[in-house]
């Protein structure tokens, strides 16, 4: 296939690129860098089936050569980001997806969106499945990227009911491996970088917020998966093991081999306004249609994960 991924030099995006390539398509990766890091596929440079494209996805997408499948990563993810540039936030959900959608339907092209599990808000059912609507506020700071991804699922099924388009949703859970940003300002890159530099690893309240976290290797060969599918519905994407933030600080720690101490804080920035308590994937879709579920334990993902900050602390 020759294939078009957006947020190409992202995280998730450029181990996705590899994984593309590694099947043997052509891919074009799109990332105006405005959070992606041209670093992330660097190692790229020289494969003749792939290309780097610097452009903004808010503006009109206007590619020349032909396209089996346009993935629509570009986002912007980070609590630190979205808080940042709001705006910019629901432009790349709204106008970025609208783009990436109309170069699809012109290049009779399938779409895969890459959506979240802030669809589902601060949820009022456990674990969330795929017809759960979600409990978002969207007057709240954390409004910007939920609505935004809401915004842009609600876009993609009416070009596949209006237009005919082949469309794919995933639900795309808490994601950690190498390449994600010092900064990121998530728990993973947080406790991971804390633990390194021997300070205190904060955590909110008393820690028993529960999290998911699924290796990144894992999410591309979701995403791919799901992109060969037929599925049209949404697909949570994630590892259903559950635990509290309490339970991964002390395991950072210990992978790490920290002698980090922890910190109980109380939140007061609006990162953690509406900030869920729980988050769990329902995977019973992805097993079902995709013969899908994660295969890396965490202890394995995250032992390779601090070892990859490790090189940039």
């Amino acid at each position: 296939m020759r294939v078009l991924v957006t947020g190409g030099a992202g995280f998730i995006g450029s181990h996705l690129c590899d994984l593309l390539l590694a099947e043997g398509h052509s891919v074009a990766a799109m990332d105006n860098l405005v959070t992606g890091n041209r670093a992330n596929i660097a190692h790229l440079d020289g494969e003749p089936r792939f290309r780097f494209v610097h452009h903004n996805v808010n503006e009109f997408i206007a590619y020349d050569e032909p396209l089996d499948a346009v993935l629509h990563l570009a986002s912007l993810p980070s609590p630190v980001d979205y808080l940042q540039m709001p705006i910019q936030t629901l432009k790349v959900g709204a106008l970025g997806t609208l783009n990436a959608l109309g170069l699809a339907k012109a290049k009779g092209a399938a779409f895969l969106l890459a959506s979240t599990s802030e669809v589902y808000g601060d949820p009022l059912v456990h674990p969330q499945r795929e017809d759960y609507w979600g409990n978002v506020n969207p007057v709240g700071p954390r409004g910007v990227y939920d609505e935004s991804k809401r915004f842009a699922e609600a876009l993609t099924m009416a070009y596949h009911r209006y237009h005919g388009v082949s469309t794919r949703i995933a639900r795309i859970f808490n994601t950690y491996g190498p390449r994600m940003r010092l900064d990121d300002g998530r728990v993973v890159p947080n406790f991971c970088r804390q633990a390194l530099a021997g300070e205190p690893l904060t955590v909110y309240d008393d820690g028993s917020r529960t999290r998911s976290f699924c290796y990144v290797s894992d999410l591309v060969d979701g995403l791919y998966r799901l992109l060969l599918s037929e599925e049209s519905d949404p697909v949570n994407l994630g590892n259903p093991q559950e635990m509290t933030i309490l339970q991964f600080a002390e395991t950072v720690i210990r992978l790490a081999g920290s002698g980090s101490e922890i910190r109980f804080i109380t939140p007061t920035d609006a990162r953690t306004k509406d900030d869920p308590q729980t988050r769990r994937p329902d995977i019973t879709r992805a097993r079902t249609v995709l013969g899908w579920e994660p295969r890396v334990a965490l202890e394995e993902g995250l032992g390779a994960t601090i070892a990859w900050f490790r090189e940039r602390v």
